[in-house]
């Protein structure tokens, strides 16, 4: 059998691309049983049998930036980008669903006192910082925004003199390395809150993918580390403190995990901060190793959509550009509408 003869599959009638903008229940057993009939159907093998092995990277794929009116929802210029990217989403896991082998979706986590959220800073007046303010290296270093020293006992151990130098060698470190400065995040990724919980209808179809291909989803967690923002699953923004003591480590398992796959699918939101940050440290790791494997990474440009904030913020030509430099580096920028054989060369 060739490549040519693997057709993509149906839509399972149980999606309804109209509720993927929606917080639900996922009927577990019933999905679970229709995903073993429909493995039967379609006759699917199990993953484990796969000769080409693909892995799905949906990352940040959560209701916190995927749904309407919730904390950091993710508009892209057309006002609901992250609900159409989903709809895209579900539907290319379903059509492909005898061919990807993983899904890996990865989960920004977060508690409330971490140096991105506005507890973590005041200002002389008292006051905290509102979500989307930019906090430099010289506003800290001109005493504009300090650390509350009211969080000091939960962050470390009450010395607040070490952790507002830390605050201080932070944003410096952001300057020099080319990351984006500090900006401060409406509260968001909450651990425990219903915001932190995959997209109901993608939830649904890792789920589906799971039990009829016999693939456990692999979650990938991120974002915990109270001192530095982690926008890549990869790596958070900053390593080390003022001594240059270890605070955090790049996932190098997960990094080895995705370079043994024959290809790597990326897609989530949003594609101007974690899909792009994520991309970028893998490409770092590539091009330390053998920059030929870039030629294995996909791009899903229409599951994706960039942070736009109307009259605040609108990061699309940032992502636009970071997309045609992963490209002009080897990696494919591809559509979830396209066949997986088209792009890939599948081995059955």
């Amino acid at each position: 059998m060739s490549a040519q003869t693997i057709t993509q599959l149906p839509i399972p009638s149980h999606f309804d691309a109209r509720r993927v903008g929606e917080v639900w229940r996922v009927p577990y057993q019933e999905r679970a049983a229709q995903a073993k009939d429909w493995a039967k159907q379609h006759q699917l093998q199990p993953a484990a049998e796969d000769k080409t092995r693909i892995l799905l990277m949906a990352i940040d794929v959560q209701n916190t930036f995927c749904i309407p009116d919730f904390e950091l929802f993710v508009s892209g210029r057309s006002g609901i980008g992250a609900v159409e990217d989903n709809v895209r989403l579900c539907e290319f896991i379903y059509r492909n669903l005898n061919v990807i082998t993983v899904i890996a979706p990865t989960m920004d986590t977060h508690t409330a006192m971490q140096i991105f959220h506005p507890v973590f800073w005041v200002n002389d007046a008292g006051e905290h910082p509102a979500p989307m303010t930019i906090i430099s290296f010289a506003d800290v270093q001109q005493g504009k925004w300090q650390v509350n020293p009211a969080i000091a006992y939960s962050i470390a151990q009450g010395d607040y003199m070490g952790l507002q130098s830390y605050a201080l060698h932070y944003t410096q470190r952001l300057s020099k390395d080319g990351k984006y400065p500090l900006t401060i995040w409406p509260y968001h990724s909450m651990l425990g809150g219903i915001g932190h919980a995959l997209v109901s209808a993608v939830e649904e179809a890792c789920f589906f993918h799971a039990i009829a291909r016999h693939s456990q989803t692999n979650i990938e967690i991120k974002g915990g580390n109270p001192l530095t923002e982690n926008y890549s699953v990869l790596r958070p923004e900053v390593l080390d403190d003022i001594n240059g003591r270890p605070i955090a480590e790049k996932n190098t398992r997960f990094i080895q995990k995705l370079l043994e796959f024959d290809a790597v699918i990326i897609a989530g939101q949003a594609k101007s901060h974690c899909v792009a940050w994520t991309i970028d440290d893998l490409l770092t790791e590539i091009q330390a190793q053998d920059p030929k494997l870039a030629q294995k990474v996909y791009l899903l440009e229409d599951c994706t959509s960039p942070v736009v904030v109307p009259g605040v913020v609108d990061f699309t030509d940032q992502a636009c550009a970071a997309f045609q430099r992963f490209a002009d580096a080897g990696m494919h920028i591809v559509k979830s509408t396209d066949p997986i054989t088209s792009w890939i060369g599948i081995k059955v």
